[in-house]
């Protein structure tokens, strides 16, 4: 039986909601900015309550952008959301592949093809950015939608947990798949992915956050607007030198791209938090 005590109850929920408080109001203060004109936001004090001008701001953002920068945000929306959705995409689907042939195929110099995998964990993008840039500027990437994905593609990540999860498959599936006369790719497709689907689903909201939030990479291989991803766009709205910066326009922008992976995160709650707790089998 468990005892309820009232105090630590109140407690907790004062802790959560203080909690709770902190990291929104923040966005709270940003929300309220993008529904103002300058001269509001720029007074003192700041009005902490919503303004009258949401949809003007939203729509001059959206449509328009920044007077500095020349780029709508509805564009660099458009790219951010496709390199995230191509990174993600091809992370799990080559960790997926990777995984199979690791596990199901015995070929050698396996382990040692798994840990060179592997140790890739210990080299983040930073360590092997100009690297990276010399084979995508050498293949005419730059300012692409490839140049800003395939770089990003491969997961050691992806791989260790679909491998890890592989492992635990039973192994008289795979003999009663062989028995049917099952083809490997067959078994593949029809088998083990839906078999994986909580773990690709947990792989997806990882991947699609790490590709919307990438900045240093875009920054590097764009050089034409059109291509611009949103963080790069927020960061050349502030760049005005000695002019005003419009701040309900960047309030607006940083609401907007926040939205996406809000949106994703929401939508595959469930499937994220099972495939990071359960093995489905």
């Amino acid at each position: 039986m468990i005892e309820r005590n009232p105090l630590r109850t109140f407690i907790r929920h004062v802790v959560l909601v203080t909690g709770v408080f902190i990291v929104m109001f923040p966005v709270y203060i940003a929300f309220v900015a993008s529904t103002h004109d300058l001269a509001s936001i720029t007074q003192a004090p700041m009005p902490i309550r919503p303004g009258l001008l949401f949809f003007s701001n939203y729509v001059q953002a959206i449509f328009e952008g920044s007077k500095n920068l020349g780029s709508a945000v509805g564009v660099m929306m458009k790219n951010s959301f496709i390199m995230a959705m191509g990174i993600s995409i091809g992370k799990i689907v080559i960790s997926l592949l990777a995984a199979f042939a690791l596990v199901f195929f015995k070929f050698p110099g396996q382990s040692f093809f798994f840990w060179s995998v592997f140790i890739t964990l210990m080299l983040p993008i930073e360590v092997r950015i100009m690297p990276s840039y010399k084979v995508i500027s050498d293949l005419g990437m730059l300012n692409s939608y490839a140049g800003l994905i395939l770089p990003m593609m491969v997961s050691a990540t992806g791989v260790f947990l679909f491998r890890q999860f592989f492992k635990t498959i039973p192994r008289e599936i795979v003999e009663a798949a062989q028995m049917d006369g099952s083809s490997p790719m067959r078994f593949f497709l029809q088998i083990l992915v839906p078999m994986t689907k909580t773990s690709i689903a947990a792989m997806f909201v990882i991947q699609f956050l790490y590709g919307w939030n990438q900045y240093l990479w875009p920054l590097l291989i764009t050089t034409e607007e059109k291509y611009y991803t949103l963080l790069i766009g927020i960061n050349r709205m502030l760049a005005v030198g000695d002019q005003q910066a419009e701040w309900q326009i960047i309030m607006a922008t940083t609401i907007l791209a926040m939205l996406p992976p809000v949106l994703v995160v929401i939508s595959m709650q469930k499937l994220f938090v099972k495939g990071m707790t359960e093995t489905e089998k």
